[in-house]
């Protein structure tokens, strides 16, 4: 059968785009830092990978590129206590959203000077827990909240650290859905309103509440430093109006969102050190403008940690060529699908693909789907893969180390994949794979 001009693109070679950077082609294989692919498979698919000395080497360009500032680790991209204790000992605090990412943290052995803990609905258990571990800042995300934390505080007889999280108006990255910092939304308290004044006020004003920094997120998949800079200036200019008022501003958070390359046809962010120069230059300016101190800086990177280095690995079921209104798309079919990457089906995210083996086939434009009982199960929408592949095949997704297994589900019944740390030295789990007793044994009567 013929193929149509499809729009369809060949997947970068390793070294090229979102692949890690110890993922290779020795004599036609994918070897990942010297271990083949296909043994890997050995132990079941789907499966995640993660590069850790490449997710160690991302860690520790912020940390260089931040200098004299804190680095916290956005732990809801992807997080264990083994990435815990890696993101620790590359010099990097943990950013937890939940209860159950501030114990995998603790867990880690990180401690809780090291944490700082965000919500928009955090539970009084979830604050005691935080308080009780000693955690370094807790982020304030609503009015509420001040009453909430204090009496806690109070009851427990310390006194809270508090950043408070605006909302600058500044909305930078992707989909709405990641976008956080437009008034209409639920994250933040509203400079234009003086939402963000009254509670950094009452906040102040509470012996058991103690009043750490301003703390702003913009957006995700953010590529260049344009707007941070932007928001890190209407930051400074509140923390000039607080300090007017006699209230201290120590340190300011700008949050994360910093993106990466899923594709190769995706532009390539700007460096670490020239993504913090940027927002640097705002801060300062806007101090001297203001005649303000400049504070201590800190941010929240996440996904271009834990992105690249990770990929997920499929085994191919059934193949198909489907007739379209352009031409002719062959679907290619894997043992996993939304469960294990919702971003597609979530955020029409797009990824891209590689056989494994080598192949002199010619390409043909074909579509990665899943095995659930989703038309919009989707892995890779566009991608050209050589026409030979078939049942059995193995495939290879770039940039699934964020979001992937954190959102990962049983949709269909089906079994969480592990995760695998690969290195030159060996391979161990992160995440065990789920058993079939673990997805039953949920159940009462089973």
């Amino acid at each position: 059968m013929a193929f149509a001009p499809l729009a369809a693109v060949p997947a970068p070679e390793p070294g090229f785009g979102p692949w890690p950077v110890n993922l290779e082609r020795v004599d036609g294989e994918l070897v990942l830092a010297g271990h083949k692919i296909s043994d890997l498979a050995d132990e079941g698919t789907p499966l995640y990978l993660v590069d850790e000395n490449d997710m160690r080497d991302r860690a520790r360009a912020w940390v260089h590129a931040i200098g004299d500032g804190d680095v916290y680790y956005a732990g809801k991209s992807f997080l264990t206590p083994g990435v815990a204790r890696w993101m620790m000992s590359e010099g990097l605090c943990i950013d937890t959203a939940s209860e159950g990412e501030l114990r995998t943290a603790l867990a880690g052995g990180v401690p809780g000077e090291r944490i700082g803990l965000h919500g928009n609905s955090k539970s009084d258990a979830t604050l005691r827990l935080a308080l009780e571990s000693g955690v370094g800042r807790i982020v304030i995300d609503s009015p509420g909240e001040v009453d909430q934390l204090a009496g806690i505080a109070a009851e427990m007889g310390v006194v809270a650290p508090c950043f408070v999280r605006v909302t600058t108006g500044v909305h930078a990255g992707g989909h709405d859905f990641i976008a956080t910092a437009h008034e209409d939304q639920k994250f933040g308290l509203s400079l234009a309103t003086g939402a963000a004044q009254r509670v950094v006020t009452a906040i102040s004003a509470n012996p058991h509440l103690e009043f750490l920094g301003l703390h702003s997120h913009i957006g995700s998949q953010i590529l260049d430093s344009e707007g941070f800079a932007a928001a890190a200036a209407a930051v400074m200019d509140f923390a000039a109006e607080l300090i007017g008022m006699g209230i201290d501003v120590p340190e300011v958070d700008l949050g994360g969102g910093y993106g990466i390359q899923y594709t190769g046809l995706d532009p390539k962010p700007a460096i670490e050190i020239d993504m913090i120069a940027g927002i640097r230059s705002a801060i300062d300016a806007a101090c001297q403008r203001t005649g303000i101190p400049v504070p201590r800086l800190s941010i929240e990177p996440g996904r271009s940690i834990s992105g690249p280095a990770g990929m997920t690995l499929y085994r191919v079921g059934a193949t198909k060529d489907v007739m379209t209104d352009d031409g002719v798309r062959r679907y290619v079919s894997v043992d996993g699908g939304m469960s294990d990457n919702i971003r597609p089906a979530l955020y029409g995210a797009d990824y891209t693909a590689l056989l494994v083996r080598e192949s002199d086939a010619d390409l043909v434009p074909s579509r990665v789907v899943g095995m659930h009982c989703e038309s919009g199960d989707i892995v890779v929408r566009d991608v050209a893969l050589a026409a030979d592949v078939s049942r059995g095949d193995l495939l290879l997704v770039a940039a699934t180390g964020a979001y992937g297994r954190s959102m990962a589900s049983n949709y269909n019944m089906v079994r969480r994949p592990g995760v695998l740390a690969v290195s030159e030295d060996g391979t161990s789990w992160l995440v065990r794979p789920e058993t079939w007793d673990d997805v039953l044994g949920i159940f009462p009567d089973c």
